[in-house]
């Protein structure tokens, strides 16, 4: 990878917005799951399980990939993908994001597990996905891709940024502005997603309460 364009760097912009609202979806999916999943632990447990394995069998029939693409974290399918990034269709990928995407969202609600590599894993598929486009690499697709839904799924953009140079350490100096920016609007975009607050309960006031 050589030296950033512009039109790299507006589609760092694109990338951060679109890692936004997909990992935003993904969170409140899980969060809206997940107290109904702890209602019947025993019994909606084992149906989550079953509802992530018909994703990976979806994914699997419909685009003749492995089932270990969704079914798994993703960390030793990720440099797979990445290298053999030219034999995916975009079809393909997008049905990737697609189910990974709703099988991550179970898994938060009703598993335990890290979210680094599936954040990582969908991240780059949808980057790969995008760079069929014009004006986007492959490889700059793929590490604002990771570094933009880390920062969305661990609210954490400088290790964010560190994830994608790491993992992409042969283009990480050429790569990192690109991967600084799409991260940056990433993370922004989900904060101003973010549902506000609930409004906490007033403590009553220890001078009126004495009178009353």
């Amino acid at each position: 990878f050589g030296t950033p364009t512009v039109a790299e760097f507006f589609w760092a912009i694109g990338i951060g917005l679109a890692a936004a609202v997909l990992g935003t979806g993904i969170r409140r999916s899980a969060l809206f799951l997940q107290p109904l999943v702890e209602r019947r632990m025993v019994l909606l447990t084992p149906l989550a399980g079953l509802a992530v394995a018909g994703l990976a069998i979806v994914f699997a029939e419909t685009s003749g990939r492995s089932a270990s693409e969704v079914l798994f974290s993703g960390q030793s399918a990720l440099p797979s993908l990445i290298q053999n990034a030219a034999t995916w269709t975009v079809g393909a990928l997008v049905l990737l994001v697609v189910c990974k995407g709703l099988a991550y969202s179970v898994s938060l609600s009703s598993f335990r597990g890290g979210p680094v590599f599936p954040s990582m894993f969908i991240g780059a598929s949808g980057g790969i996905a995008l760079s069929h486009l014009p004006g986007l690499p492959m490889i700059a697709g793929a590490a604002m891709g990771i570094g933009a839904m880390c920062a969305v799924m661990l609210g954490l953009p400088l290790t964010s940024v560190l994830l994608a140079a790491v993992f992409l350490q042969a283009d990480a100096l050429t790569l990192t502005p690109l991967v600084i920016v799409a991260v940056a609007v990433a993370y922004v975009a989900a904060a101003r997603l973010k549902p506000p607050a609930a409004p906490q309960p007033k403590a009553p006031d220890p001078a009126r309460r004495a009178l009353v």
